[in-house]
Order: C-alpha cells, then sequence, then structure tokens
C-alpha cells in the first residue's frame, strides 16, 4: 500500500536465472525462476556444478563410494575444462551417478544443484 492507504500494483521486470523471496504479513513465497530462453547451460556452468559437489564431496567421509563418484567427477571435470561444447553422453553419466550414489549425496546441495542443471540439458 502506498502512503496515503490506497493499494499499488507491483510489478516484476523479465527475470533469468534468479531466486527471489517476497514476503509481507509474515508471508514469504521464493520464487526460482530459470529463464525460458533458448539459452541452455553450457560447458563452464556444468564445470562449476561438477567442482561445488566435488569439493561439497570433501566434507563427507572418505569411503569406497565416494571414491567411485570422486572418479566419475573429476573425469566429467576433465572433459568440461576448456571445453566449448558438452560431449555427447557426459549429461547421461552424471545424472546416472548421482543416482546411483543417491544415498550418498542427497543431504548434499551441490548435487541437487547439479541434478537440476542436468535436467536443464535432458540427455
Amino acid at each position: 500500500m502506498g502512503s496515503n492507504g490506497e493499494e499499488r500494483p507491483v510489478r516484476i521486470g523479465d527475470i533469468t536465472g534468479s531466486a527471489f523471496s517476497i514476503g509481507g504479513s509474515n508471508n514469504t513465497n521464493t520464487v526460482h525462476h530459470g529463464g525460458t530462453g533458448t539459452d541452455a547451460p553450457g560447458a563452464p556452468e556444468l564445470l562449476e556444478a561438477v567442482l561445488d559437489l566435488r569439493a561439497a564431496l570433501v566434507r563427507l567421509p572418505r569411503g569406497t563410494d565416494r571414491a567411485a563418484l570422486d572418479g566419475v567427477l573429476d573425469e566429467a571435470a576433465g572433459d568440461l575444462e576448456g571445453a566449448q561444447a558438452i560431449r555427447p553422453g557426459l549429461v547421461g553419466r552424471l545424472r546416472e551417478a548421482l543416482q546411483r550414489w543417491a544415498p550418498l549425496v542427497e543431504s548434499v546441495s551441490a548435487a541437487a544443484a547439479l541434478a537440476g542443471l542436468l535436467s536443464t540439458l535432458g540427455g
């Protein structure tokens, strides 16, 4: 409401690749907007997500499963480093790795971020 008590409409322009919260009267609504443009995430964005998950795994106990997932992520990072495009099959391999080791990474937010990125890439 404005200072004179009249309601003012809220106008939000184009928001791409962002998250924002709107709150008032003890209500908060968070909206995640990934955009609907034609620009799909590329190799640099996928590399960043892979490296974020790799860094987050360091805080987990070392074991056979973690070592295997580390290997998959290291290989993916090698494929993506300096790449202009994502190699065919890489998205599927990463998705399979997240599914295979889901119990290991289910509480790691970087895994959820990578999974979300993979879903936008298809494959």
